[in-house]
């Protein structure tokens, strides 16, 4: 009997995908309209991101500009962007806002270091308990007579095999995140 390890690949897709998205949400020195996505201003009597009222582009490095479609909803923007604390600041010029990424300091990056850390053994934690799910969830097919004990064993294996190549995905974006944060 072939063991369906389909849930389980989505499962480690997904953390890594989680970890991604997370990643995202941590600033560096750079420009990233990223950044913005959890931001939501309030337009039209409802909580809207801002990305779905106003076109968000690089302006160079460390500057962001942020046009709105109506203009009349430029200092709802600001406002959201002030309350969301992301440590950027803004100018309201006549084309809309300007968002600014300050230099980082040592002791901002290290704190961003120790944030990214702390992220990456939260999506290695639920990768393990995904991993335990799925070695649960192969023992009792053992037990229900349907796979054999060299079986089981192989697909053990298999299982952690998975897990290492999870893990090294989610380590891989952990140093292309702390060359960003570093640089």
């Amino acid at each position: 009997m072939a063991y369906d390890f389909g849930p389980f690949d989505k499962e480690i897709k997904e953390t890594e995908e989680w970890l991604t998205r997370e990643f995202t949400s941590i600033r560096t020195g750079r420009a990233s309209p990223m950044l913005l996505d959890s931001v939501k201003a309030e337009v039209y009597g409802s909580r809207t991101a801002i990305n779905q009222v106003a076109s968000v582009t690089i302006e160079d490095a460390r500057t962001l500009r942020i046009s709105p479609w109506d203009k009349s909803i430029t200092k709802s923007i600001e406002k959201a962007i002030m309350e969301a604390d992301l440590g950027i600041s803004t100018s309201v010029d006549d084309q809309g806002l300007r968002v600014f990424f300050p230099e980082l300091t040592a002791e901002r990056r290290s704190m961003l270091l120790k944030l990214a850390n702390d992220k990456v053994e939260q999506a290695k934690v639920t990768l393990r308990g995904h991993r335990a799910e799925t070695i649960k969830s192969i023992e009792a097919s053992e037990k229900d007579g349907g796979i054999s004990k060299d079986e089981i064993f192989r697909l053990k294996e298999d299982v952690q095999k998975r897990v290492d190549a999870g893990t090294a995905a989610l380590d891989a974006l952990a140093k292309k995140k702390h060359d960003e944060i570093s640089s």
